[in-house]
């Protein structure tokens, strides 16, 4: 299920980044991050579960600074 889980928010963030690049409009930008920070949550879980304890912290770190800077871009553009 997070393997799923991750495969689908990333086609998700491929996908709103390749149009923001294509058409030149960056106002998805907010949601490639949060997306994208789902998706290194979902790679931390993975690798706690793979006891590797470093790198699972060191994606949920990279996980809790994107979710701040979608939820300052949300506040700050809506």
């Amino acid at each position: 299920m997070l393997k799923f889980l991750q495969i689908l928010f990333s086609i998700i963030t491929i996908a709103l980044a390749s149009y923001g690049l294509i058409t030149q409009d960056f106002q998805l930008g907010a949601y490639v991050i949060l997306f994208l920070g789902l998706s290194m949550l979902l790679a931390g879980l993975q690798e706690f579960k793979r006891d590797k304890k470093l790198s699972g912290w060191m994606l949920i770190g990279v996980f809790a600074f994107s979710m701040y800077v979608a939820i300052q871009s949300f506040v700050l553009n809506y």
